[in-house]
Parts: C-alpha cells; structure tokens; sequence
C-alpha cells in the first residue's frame, strides 16, 4: 500500500450562477488528496493521513475517498475546520487564496506520529502540508522516522507566496530530499531549490547527490524528464489535449508515475535501485497520459483504470 501523507482542503471553484457573476462550488482537493484519489481510481492500493475535520466539509472529503477506493482510517479526527483553498482560475490556469489557520490539516503535531502497518511500503509527501506548521514537523518527522523501513516519495510542489520562514522551510526540506527515494519536482520547484545559472539537468544531478535515487523534473507542456542515480536521464512527452483548466495535473501525473512503478513492484525501499531507464521512461509517459486526462476536465477530476488503455505498465 501506498500511504499518501499531507493536506485535504475544500478548493472553492468559481462558477457562473444563473442570477448574473460568479459563484463558489466546493470540492474536494488538496495536492496530496488528489494524488491519492488518482491512486484509488488507478486501482493502487491506497491509503490516506492528514488532519480531518469532522464538519461537513470533512465529511465531504471522507466521502470522495471512500467513493475513489482510498482507505481513509489513518486520517487522524478533529473538531477544528477544513482548510478552504479558494481557486482562481486565469486562462484555464489555477491560483489559490488559502483559508488555513487553526484548521484540522494544519493541527498535527510531532507527538501524534502513529504507529503504521507492515502493509504500508510507501509514504507519498507533499503540497502546502510541507510548509505550514506545525503539521510540516509532523510529516517530516514521519519521513525521517520511516525512511530507513519504507520508500520514501516527495512533490514538494513549493508556493513560495505561502512560505513565511523561508531558512526554517529550506532547512526542513533539505532533511527530507537526503531521505527521499523518488523526488518530483517542477522546473519552477527547482529553480527555487537551487537558485541562480545553469541548466535543469545539472541542477537535477545536483539534487541527486543530497540522496535520492532518482529525481523527476516537470516542465508542463514540455513534457518531463527523470535523473537516475547512475547518471542515467529520459524523457517522455506532455500529452497534447484541450485543456479545460490545470487543477491537478501535477498531482495526477504522480500517481500515473507511482501506478507504473508500483505495477513492476519498483516501490519498496530495496527495489528503488532497480528501476531501469525503460521503467522509468514507461512511468513518465504513463504520468503524462493520467494528467492529460485531468486537464482535459474542469477540476481535479483524475481518471478510472477503464478510461486508461493501450499502455503497459510491466
């Protein structure tokens, strides 16, 4: 199983309203959420840990994982609101307003890091969990706990407008790519992490040398590329689609890539090594197929298993 770690929110998506302007419909997301939703949906066998509240928008989210297979009792219950993220949309691209202080997501301590099942052989991080505290110290207290017993996988997705304490933030991050297995990362993500000249490739291998076995640079419509551990680097295309918005498709895309990987049994700490070229190649493009769906579809509506053919996962 794959225990996806990290926030559960509302994004509030505008929408015309037959009385004239603009409205906001509630649905469920989150970076981390949507990467597990995409998982369920794959038919990967998927968990779920954040702080849930018990309102009505906590149910809702309850609810959409339990409708997309994703097993959510590891989600740990307070009466504390859900976080709200509400969503502009520009040309089909989203920014977002976040509503998160004293919410359930965001009220996880150190002291709370639960005990977790042999079944669980991967943790999946990532998102605004990763910045706000004291949540951020919960979930990389659990990587750094875990990493030597469990793959351990990171989308740092960094909004660096949502970042107050940008020394605390690196320091924290920095700890948790040296314990990172697989890291995705956007061109934008990675120019933050390693600012100033020079090309993504070379800033990826740098990335590498921290300690992760392989790491994936996105790039949108430019497709992606992945960096192996042996020097070893490939590319697979973006998908051309119509896009209706791009709610999630960096989220999706990882779980297209975690469902190739884990389908060759690649996702267990002792086989991160033995993810080849080809495999890695073949999880790119699955990546890409996945993300295209979503795109293509307003929201963070990620694809079933049966709208998905024609490419092999072995």
């Amino acid at each position: 199983m794959i225990l996806c770690c990290g926030e559960a929110l509302i994004d509030m998506i505008p929408t015309p309203v037959t009385t004239g302007g603009t409205g906001f419909v509630p649905h469920a997301g989150g970076a981390v959420f949507n990467t597990a939703i995409a998982l369920g949906r794959l038919g990967v066998g998927t968990g779920f840990l954040t702080g849930m509240s018990r309102d009505l928008f906590g149910e809702q989210l309850r609810e959409a994982l339990e409708h997309s297979g994703v097993d959510a009792r590891f989600a740990v219950l307070s009466d504390l609101p859900t976080t709200l993220a509400f969503v502009r949309l520009t040309d089909g691209h989203a920014t977002y307003t976040f509503y998160d202080e004293n919410t359930a997501g965001r009220s996880l301590f150190p002291d709370q890091l639960p005990d977790l099942p042999d079944s669980i052989e991967t943790l999946y991080f990532g998102g605004i969990s990763l910045i706000s505290e004291p949540c951020a110290d919960f979930y990389a207290g659990l990587a750094l706990r875990d990493a030597d017993s469990r793959a351990i996988v990171m989308d740092p997705n960094i909004r660096p407008g949502f970042i107050r304490d940008e020394a605390r933030y690196r320091a924290r991050l920095d700890l948790m790519i040296a314990r990172t297995d697989i890291l995705k990362v956007s061109d934008e993500d990675l120019e933050w992490i390693l600012p100033g000249p020079g090309p993504l490739a070379e800033k990826a291998q740098a990335i590498l040398a921290k300690g992760p076995g392989v790491v994936i640079v996105t790039r949108g419509g430019d497709g992606a590329s992945a960096y192996l551990a042996d020097g070893t680097a490939v590319e697979a295309p973006a998908q051309r689609v119509e896009v209706v918005d791009t709610v999630g498709a960096g989220d999706t895309f990882n779980a297209g890539v975690l469902e190739a990987l884990s389908a060759g049994g690649y996702l267990k700490k002792s086989r991160i090594s033995d993810i080849s070229a080809a495999q890695m190649e073949k999880a790119l493009a699955r990546g890409a197929a996945v993300a295209a769906v979503t795109v293509s579809r307003a929201g963070a509506n990620p694809p079933w298993a049966r709208e998905l053919s024609g490419l092999d996962l072995a």
